[in-house]
């Protein structure tokens, strides 16, 4: 849900009680801000609907800007109980916003009494198409898992290439083991699927 904000006073009051959120600074008639705006709001009517994200337009307000040191637009920030965690600027597609919104730390529920999984923690880019498709097919079988995106995260990359000897993507960890590339074999035996 996009939820527009008139001043950093009414940012503050809307996102208090919420965990996780978003702000996309833009400025409307620009064409990367336009961009990112209509991405964004196309996937949270479909893929991205539980998200809380906030909107605010620099033309309109001068206050919430320079509070969080943004100096281009369009710029899109990730809150975690208030405290900033992240920055991500530019227009992007589609894929690499839903990757943002649901995939930070991925988690289901189901009705049935689950047994515990084993960690799976899995090292991907959002552009990389093989990543995406990994993701997926964990998603459908009810994994949890946690996804750190290499190209913002440079120590995770060192970390990554470190513990596999690889650089590409994806790469994944399952209870402990290193899988390289989308090996659908021995991800379902190591995770009993």
């Amino acid at each position: 849900m996009m939820i527009q904000v008139n001043s950093l006073q009414d940012f503050r009051e809307k996102s208090k009680s919420k965990q996780e959120f978003w702000l996309l600074i833009h400025k409307k008639n620009s064409p990367q801000s336009d961009c990112a705006k209509k991405n964004i709001s196309e996937i949270t009517k479909k893929e991205v609907q539980n998200a809380d994200i906030f909107t605010v337009d620099v033309n309109d307000v001068r206050d919430i800007h320079p509070e969080y040191s943004v100096t281009s637009v369009p710029t899109l920030l990730k809150f975690e109980k208030s405290e900033l965690k992240g920055v991500y600027k530019g227009c992007n597609d589609k894929n690499y916003y839903v990757s943002l919104f649901t995939n930070s730390f991925y988690t289901t529920s189901s009705g049935e009494t689950e047994t515990k999984q084993k960690s799976v923690v899995v090292y991907s880019t959002p552009s990389c198409s093989w990543c995406n498709r990994l993701k997926s097919y964990l998603r459908e079988n009810n994994i949890k898992f946690r996804d750190i995106d290499v190209s913002k995260d440079q120590k995770a990359a060192e970390d990554m290439v470190k513990r596999s000897g690889q650089q590409g993507v994806p790469q994944s960890i399952i209870g402990g083991q290193v899988i390289v590339g989308f090996d659908k074999a021995k991800i379902d035996r190591l995770l009993g699927l």
